[in-house]
């Protein structure tokens, strides 16, 4: 017997667009080795395995892999998973239906709320597990624009220099000055580690303040070569850590902030991201991401 799985480009609502996650519904009985190895068959960013919940009042376990190591949490795959599984329990639906999904990760339990409407792209929403915190200090711009294949002219802008934040998994966050240097961006895997570090996430998130829509906050790229992944079409957990980057440097005043990120439109897969920060005494609060997704394909694994 086959185990199910589907396809679904996340934090989009066109087809062929986004970030595409694989997602595998019938995944009990399955050892680590062979969730990694699946995950390096699809070779996608990520794949996810979905598994009966322990607490009856959880929709389900989850594990998330990239081609090369499982992540304890990552944003398009919780946006994807929670789509899918609220597609799995209320089927095709007349009106718009909202739907509270609650999965397990590594990092703790997530909720999501969904909300399915009739042949159009589905939206989920959910709250970040742990606000962003710091998680330690950049290499100077120089080593950086090196990693980039950039001039150090093209780092920083305004007060934004290179910052490193995580919620779960650290990234590196490098500001460039305008579209043209986030388009130049590549990763010089000669340069790499002396530029990003040496431990197991030395990913740089790229981003500046220009954008292709007026709607939009801040255009970014994803570089993750190390985990596999030479560019990420949308990186959820990365937009829920760079909360803590726009609040420390543009310091955010009391209220929600709806914060718009394009991302992938470099490498022909454009998405958005929708982070929004509840900030309360000139601290952050809270954090949520939002995006939607088309399921695009369902087979089964004979695995």
């Amino acid at each position: 017997m086959g185990r199910r799985y589907a396809i679904l480009d996340v934090f989009t609502n066109k087809p062929l667009t986004g970030n595409p996650l694989a997602v595998v519904l019938d995944s009990e009985g399955l050892d680590d080795g062979q969730m990694q190895a699946i995950a390096g068959e699809f070779n996608l960013s990520e794949t996810v395995f979905v598994l009966p919940p322990e607490n009856p009042g959880h929709s389900a376990n989850v594990r998330i892999f990239t081609p090369k190591v499982e992540l304890p949490f990552a944003g398009h795959p919780t946006v994807g998973t929670a789509i899918l599984l609220a597609h799995e329990r209320f089927g095709d639906v007349d009106g718009d239906q909202d739907a509270v999904v609650v999965l397990k990760q590594q990092i703790g339990i997530v909720r999501c709320a969904v909300v399915l409407k009739p042949h159009a792209a589905a939206f989920a929403e959910f709250d970040v597990p742990r606000l962003p915190e710091p998680a330690g200090p950049t290499h100077n711009n120089e080593l950086i624009a090196e990693a980039l294949g950039l001039d150090p002219a093209d780092i920083g802008f305004e007060n934004h220099d290179p910052s490193r934040f995580k919620v779960g998994s650290p990234f590196n966050f490098v500001p460039v000055r305008n579209l043209d240097a986030l388009a130049r961006a590549k990763p010089v895997m000669s340069r790499w580690k002396a530029g990003f570090g040496h431990d197991s996430h030395n990913d740089a998130y790229v981003y500046c303040r220009e954008t292709r829509s007026r709607e939009s906050a801040f255009q970014a790229r994803m570089f993750a070569p190390d985990m596999g992944i030479a560019e990420d079409p949308a990186t959820g957990s990365a937009a829920a850590a760079f909360a803590g980057v726009v609040h420390f440097y543009d310091g955010l005043t009391s209220g929600t902030h709806h914060i718009r990120i394009e991302q992938g439109f470099v490498m022909g897969r454009p998405s958005l991201i929708d982070l929004e920060v509840d900030i309360e005494h000139g601290k952050m609060h809270a954090v949520r991401i939002g995006g939607q997704a088309k399921l695009v394909a369902r087979g089964e694994l004979f695995v």
